[in-house]
């Protein structure tokens, strides 16, 4: 009977979740550089929003034209979405649809997270590599945009390649704490690392 008891009682603390392990200063770092990517976006669309306004300053006021202002606003929020990737993925900002996780036991939703983890780094890794390659293409070719101004387009493009492989990164990473246990199975964030494990999404 004690026997059955001990067993019991260890089902019951697998089936409410365990701790999850601390998270390793590797884990803490790749964090640090896709909250460093937060920031850089953040201040890309800060840099377009103010252009936008002299833009319109420019065109209302001084009833002058405008050259490079709409195209540097356009290349700053593509810039500031691609690099802004790592930092969303790391607060888990994506549309995340829990019904299923909350419905499976924490094994089950361990293996679910594992698999849609392996799903996004596929998907990502095949846009890195078009990514890099358009990128590469209008680096060696002298690729410049087509209008006035005409700036050369490897520097908008660079985004693509940067923003993708810290994407990727982060993408990894997150792999990487939940097959370990660092973190629980489709978790919040990061700071959901010391949450049981298989109760990551907050209650309804």
């Amino acid at each position: 009977m004690a026997g059955h008891g001990h067993a019991g009682s260890a089902v019951a603390a697998v089936r409410e979740g365990s701790p999850a392990r601390p998270r390793p200063g590797w884990l803490r770092a790749i964090d640090a550089i896709s909250t460093a990517c937060g920031a850089v976006a953040a201040t890309m669309i800060l840099v377009a929003v103010l252009l936008t306004c002299q833009m319109i300053w420019v065109r209302t006021v001084d009833n002058a034209s405008t050259v490079w202002q709409t195209e540097t606003v356009i290349y700053l929020m593509i810039g500031a979405t691609l690099l802004g990737l790592p930092y969303v993925q790391r607060l888990r900002g994506h549309v995340n649809v829990d019904l299923l996780p909350r419905l499976l036991p924490p094994a089950g939703a361990r293996a679910l997270a594992v698999g849609v983890q392996l799903a996004a780094i596929a998907v990502i890794g095949a846009m890195l590599w078009y990514g890099f390659e358009m990128w590469h293409f209008a680096f060696d070719r002298g690729w410049r945009s087509d209008t006035v101004w005409g700036p050369p387009l490897w520097i908008p493009y660079l985004a693509m390649p940067i923003g993708l492989g810290l994407y990727l990164l982060q993408l990894l990473a997150d792999l990487a704490a939940t097959a370990t246990g660092v973190e629980a199975p489709f978790a919040a964030g990061p700071d959901a690392a010391d949450a049981p494990v298989g109760e990551g999404a907050p209650a309804a």
